[in-house]
């Protein structure tokens, strides 16, 4: 075992303060990684504090993780010591059942292991993830940095990236594809650079008309505003595709009015009850309503490697650990464009302090 650092809530009402606890020894499939970035996602906030319900504690978060192998174990032979990896929201499947060996490791039928708050497949024990210095990963799950990436920015493309490009991936986006994007925060403003860096047609579907220049600003063509009854009215049956990005319950029927014929709502955004809607705004046109999870490894790769190609990035807001738990009554209020990244070089603070 080796001894780590990291932060951890040990409860629904307590801050995140220092953590120390061992990463398992290596496997003969494993990879040793030194965390040198993690991004701080919403889901983090809800599992720290049990909104969801099921948090086991301590609860160190992180699944949006970057760094540098360190050590493997004896039959690792995709990667080598010094190589610049990343790990997103699962270190371990099944691999057996029919979706694991289709490369969607995200619909294991046997549950995929999360990166935290997950149960470690042979011994049973909590798994604890990125807002620490290290962690150890089955090499099938770790993925490859390219060195044109900006690996300061790239930790949130392993959640807000993946969970937008799997779903555009899905609905075949592309030139001459309409897409609509709602909501602009963390998902969002991921979900417009890549749709734009697919040739996308982009519209930034929001209720906030501040937001129209940052959205522009992103890649979007276009900007609609829900309260403009007559722009609502002008954008019906104009989309072919909508990522719903919007993080809370909320009524999808203006959404469904937007679609054209045989096009599709996405909702990655909220983990809620929805309101209901009418069934004839899909019978009418034939309309989808559909959610997507991330996506599977191979695919999250894929996705690195588009990026790394268009050079797109997600933007990123540096954060010292010791500031995580700020940071997270910012995310409360929506107060980050877009995304928080840690950078682990500060845990040397509570290292030294041990």
């Amino acid at each position: 075992m080796t001894n780590a650092i990291g932060y951890a809530a040990q409860g629904p009402e307590t801050p995140l303060t220092p953590f120390h606890f061992d990463r398992r020894a290596l496997r003969p499939e494993d990879v040793r990684i030194s965390i040198l970035y993690c991004g701080v996602c919403h889901s983090d906030l809800h599992q720290a504090r049990n909104d969801w319900g099921g948090t086991m504690y301590p609860c160190c978060p992180g699944h949006e993780i970057v760094g540098e192998v360190s050590a493997l174990g004896a039959a690792a032979r995709k990667f080598k010591v010094g190589d610049k990896v990343a790990v997103g929201c699962l270190v371990d499947s099944c691999r057996a059942c029919d979706q694991c060996l289709k490369g969607e490791e995200q619909l294991c039928r046997k549950r995929a292991t999360g990166t935290y708050n997950g149960k470690d497949r042979v011994t049973g024990e909590t798994t604890y993830g990125g807002y620490a210095d290290s962690i150890v990963v089955r090499e099938e799950f770790v993925l490859r940095v390219p060195d044109s990436l900006d690996i300061r920015r790239v930790a949130p493309l392993l959640c807000a990236g993946i969970t937008t490009y799997s779903p555009l991936r899905k609905w075949k986006v592309g030139p001459g594809t309409r897409v609509g994007v709602a909501g602009l925060g963390g998902l969002g403003h991921m979900a417009v650079k890549l749709a734009a860096g697919m040739g996308a047609e982009v519209t930034m579907i929001t209720g906030s008309a501040s937001k129209e220049v940052d959205a522009r600003a992103l890649g979007a063509h276009n900007v609609v505003l829900t309260k403009d009854k007559e722009a609502m009215k002008a954008a019906r049956s104009s989309f072919d595709v909508i990522i719903d990005t919007i993080p809370v319950a909320h009524d999808v029927t203006p959404y469904l009015n937007l679609l054209d014929i045989d096009g599709t709502l996405v909702v990655v955004g909220a983990i809620d009850m929805l309101p209901p809607f009418h069934s004839g705004l899909l019978l009418g046109s034939r309309r989808r309503i559909t959610g997507s999870p991330i996506g599977g490894i191979a695919e999250t790769q894929e996705m690195i490697d588009f990026c790394a190609a268009k050079n797109i990035l997600p933007d990123c807001e540096t954060i010292a650990i010791q500031d995580i738990n700020a940071a997270y009554k910012r995310l409360e209020r929506a107060d980050v464009k877009y995304r928080f990244v840690i950078d682990m070089a500060s845990l040397a603070r509570d290292r030294a302090a041990a």
